[in-house]
């Protein structure tokens, strides 16, 4: 495949067998950084596990991944109040439920109070798909609207293994300072070990990359991030 210069040349700069600490990986990838736009940074995580579909979990990511979190709460009562005061971009009960039954998915993330749970089952063939279906494990069915609200504004995240085992996810943006980014990447790493499958055996993260959306990967030494 035919790849442009710009890349090209990024790619010849990162030397594929060094493992750099989080504050010399993000100062190359911000060198290497070529696009006219505020990359995203992302981070790639292989781990390796015998059956990936159980690798899954939540991270809350110190400094924010940059970006506006659309949160939808479904709620009644006090609770409606408790949430727009909270910052919920969408509040309600019958009405949203009955809105997004229809179709409508203009949000980041959904939050329900337990009692609306039996109506908030039917919307799994809308939500579901999209991975918007409110958990009790993830916090996103809950009494505690507005603590629920502010981690998901934060940078409150779902990671899952894809069937190759890598975990990717967005963990800020390029103009981030320094520091912040690397707060995120040890967040990540230390969640996902904190996470670990009782019956993974031997070596769990088989290696940590970050890159900018356009640029290449570079790799980390994780065994070197405190735990």
């Amino acid at each position: 495949m035919k790849r442009g210069k710009k890349i090209s040349s990024a790619r010849q700069k990162v030397d594929k067998t060094a493992l750099l600490t989080p504050e010399d990986a993000i100062a190359l990838m911000k060198e290497l950084k070529f696009a006219n736009f505020d990359e995203s940074v992302e981070i790639a995580v292989k781990v390796v596990h015998k059956s990936y579909q159980n690798i899954r979990g939540f991270v809350t990511l110190p400094a924010g991944n940059g970006k506006d979190v659309r949160v939808l709460v479904l709620c009644t009562g006090d609770k409606q109040d408790e949430a727009k005061a909270a910052g919920a971009d969408f509040v309600g009960a019958d009405d949203l439920i009955e809105k997004i039954q229809g179709g409508w998915t203009d949000f980041d993330a959904v939050v329900a109070t337990p009692d609306l749970m039996p109506k908030v089952g039917k919307l799994g063939p809308v939500l579901g798909r999209k991975g918007l279906m409110p958990k009790p494990k993830a916090g996103t069915v809950t009494t505690d609207v507005k603590g629920i609200i502010g981690e998901l504004k934060s940078g409150k995240l779902e990671y899952r293994a894809d069937k190759t085992g890598v975990i990717h996810l967005g963990i800020g943006k390029c103009s981030f300072e320094d520091s912040k980014i690397a707060s995120n990447i040890v967040a990540v790493y230390q969640q996902i070990m904190r996470d670990k499958p009782s019956d993974a055996k031997g070596t769990y993260v088989r290696s940590l990359c970050i890159s900018s959306t356009m640029g290449p990967g570079i790799k980390i030494n994780h065994k070197g991030i405190d735990k």
